[in-house]
């Protein structure tokens, strides 16, 4: 799928150099043709970065339920990851999907995680907090990222029933 969207992508530049260099179209067309195809570029990439089932790098859900982890530990070959499958949260019921995320490998949130879904898989369901790390500093804040955050899991509260 990667391949095809990649020639979509060569196919419909090599179309647009082909009408700079050879239409006789007026300076302004060619200018809207451009400015088309840089739009229609960033959107296509927005729309291919929120394909199901690629896990995203962006951050976590301010409040989730954990439903499965997979850790790849640092090696020679490369720095390691964590890939966790969450749903999130929003006033206090989970959303329609699920999504994937990577996050950077660090060994605390290893633990975590472990300690997570062993907890799942005893039956105690396990929500997540991801919280914006204290004293970002530069221009990192252009850039939000999982590697910016905070992640605490915990036992999901029983619901309260009301009385009758």
């Amino acid at each position: 799928m990667t391949l095809a969207l990649t020639l979509t992508f060569v196919v419909l530049a090599a179309l647009t150099v082909l009408a700079l260099l050879w239409s006789r179209w007026p300076g302004w067309l060619k200018g809207l043709l451009v400015t088309g195809v840089a739009v229609f570029y960033f959107w296509a990439d927005g729309v291919v970065h929120d394909l199901a089932g690629w896990p995203t790098t962006d951050a976590l859900p301010e409040r989730f339920v954990l439903l499965a982890a997979v850790i790849e530990e640092p090696t020679n070959k490369g720095p390691g990851a964590l890939f966790i499958w969450v749903q999130a949260l929003q006033d206090g019921k989970p959303v329609r999907q699920p999504r994937g995320y990577q996050l950077p490998y660090a060994k605390d949130l290893h633990a975590l995680l472990n300690e997570g879904i062993k907890k799942s898989r005893q039956g105690v369901t396990q929500m997540g907090q991801a919280e914006p790390k204290a004293g970002r500093k530069g221009l990192n804040w252009l850039r939000p990222g999982s590697d910016e955050q905070v992640v605490k899991i915990r036992d999901l509260p029983a619901p309260q029933l009301p009385e009758k």
